[in-house]
Order: C-alpha cells, then structure tokens, then sequence
C-alpha cells in the first residue's frame, strides 16, 4: 500500500513511519521543515516538504495513495485553538476529497466526544465530526489517553517545590499512553481492511495521579512524592506570574478540570492496553530528572 504519514518525525510518526516500512509499505511523510528530509529518508520513506495550510500541495502528495495518517500538529502560538483544528481538519477534508484517498486514521484524544469544556482537546471533537462527513471514506480515529511525556512539565516543579500540583491530582484517574503504542495502533489500522468509521482507544496504563506521583518518586529517590491538587484560581496565578499566554492558560485549566471532574472519560473502556507501562516510562523520566541536574 502507499501511505501518507503526517506529524513529520515526531514521537508517534517516527515509529509509525519505522513499522510500515517494515510491513513493505511504500510511505511518504509530510514535513513543513526541509532539514528533516534527510531524517525520513534514513526511515525508508520519501519526504514531501510543504505545510498542511496548503491543500493544492495535500493534494498533490495525497493523489494516488491508498491511505493516510492525519494528525493536526500542537501550534500553541494559535491563540484559537478550535478555529486552528478546523482549519487543517478543514485542509484535511478538501485534499481527501480531490485526492480520492478512501482509508484515513485520524489521531484524535480521549474526550473527543464533547463539544466544550476539554481546552485543548476540543479541536478533536470539531475534526472527528469534518471527518467523518466524508461520504465513502473509511475513518478510524485513535482516542489517545494522557500522553506520558506531559509528566516532563512537572519536572522543574519537583525539583523547585518538591512536589506535582495542578488542578488535577490525588484519586483522579489517568489513561496513560506511550507514543510507541499510539504508533502500534496507527500501523495495524492502516494495514488492516477498510471498513466503515470506527473509534479506538489507545492507553499503555491507568493509574490515579498519586500512584503516578509514587511510581515516578521512587524512580528518581523521591519515594514520599506527592501530586498535590490547586484550584483553578491558583493554577491561573501561578501560571500568570510565570508570563504563560492567557489563551494557553485558559485552555491548560478548562483541560485539567475536566480531568478532575471525570468529565473526560466516557463510559467505553479501552479494549487492550498497550506495551509501554508506567514503570518503563519512569525509567525514562529518571534519567531525564538526573541528567538535568
């Protein structure tokens, strides 16, 4: 099959891109940075350079193909977050429209399913609903959990204060999912028959906050590490004094209190989980904590 791989090589395209190759698919990558065609060239996939603001290039290198990975890269610059999703979902629509591609995957997030109240999530909900409009295309959407590598944020939080606080924490529950098994997910569904529109959810782990905080404190020598939960007010001021841009602010507190209002989980359960444990990740975390020192 000819592929089409979006996210240029970042951490679920890279091995995404790794593990079609390997299945004997003929993939391209879309890139908006020249110097990364060499890095996906050393994949074994062909680099398309241009940007996903432009549909007469999607177009061009959606033409032919059998297949697509979609995923609307993280722009924090953009001070609307919805308005930005829509736009390159919008993109997305009118390339797989001309193009005649009939296989999308489209990397979504847990939450999808509302319409309000999830930050930076909500662009996710306006892409399903463009995507799925598109008359005899078959759509996945991979549902991803809480991406591991956001614990890196709290990193110089541990070392300043001592501990993780945000305006989630204590028993609420996380859906952790690792890069490598979003990209595992994303490889069987584009592998695999068309058929229809579908949802998967993708999560490596679940674990309430404080047994995230546990698990992370024991690996760095910090075995009493506590996740600590602020109001919004606080997590606003705190963000504030730190010169944090009002939007990101705005959509970083609405995104965590629906994680402590349980607001972001639906009902469906994920099927499997993933490979990549929360005790792998720790390793990870550990050494980056060290090494920053």
């Amino acid at each position: 099959m000819k592929i089409i791989v979006t996210g240029s090589v970042g951490n679920v395209s890279q091995p995404l891109t790794r593990e079609l190759v390997k299945r004997g698919h003929t993939v391209t990558v879309i890139s908006s940075r020249p110097e990364k065609q060499k890095d996906i060239e050393v994949l074994g996939a062909s680099a398309a350079i241009g940007s996903l603001e432009d549909v007469d290039f999607l177009v061009s290198v959606f033409t032919g193909a059998d297949a697509l990975f979609a995923m609307v890269p993280p722009n924090f610059a953009e001070a609307d977050q919805a308005a930005y999703y829509r736009r390159i979902g919008g993109h997305y629509v009118q390339a797989i429209q001309q193009s005649g591609i009939k296989r999308v995957v489209h990397l979504s997030s847990y939450g999808a399913h509302l319409d309000k109240g999830t930050g930076f999530i909500r662009g996710s909900y306006f892409v399903e609903g463009m995507l799925n409009a598109l008359p005899d295309v078959a759509v996945t959407h991979l549902r991803a959990g809480y991406f591991y590598y956001n614990l890196y944020n709290f990193m110089d939080m541990i070392k300043e204060l001592g501990f993780i606080g945000s305006n989630y924490g204590g028993h609420d529950k996380l859906l952790l999912v690792a890069p490598a098994d979003i990209a595992a997910a994303a490889a069987e569904e584009l592998s695999a028959p068309a058929a229809g529109q579908r949802l998967r959810y993708v999560v490596s782990d679940e674990h309430t906050a404080s047994e995230v905080a546990h698990v992370l404190g024991a690996a760095i020598g910090k075995p009493d590490l506590q996740w600590k939960i602020f109001t919004d007010e606080q997590l606003k001021n705190s963000m504030e004094q730190r010169g944090v841009p009002a939007h990101i602010i705005a959509n970083v507190v609405e995104l965590g209190a629906s994680l402590h209002s349980g607001r972001l989980y639906e009902l469906h359960e994920p099927i499997a989980m993933g490979k990549v444990k929360l005790e792998d990740f720790a390793k990870e975390f550990a050494a980056a904590f060290k090494k920053g020192d």
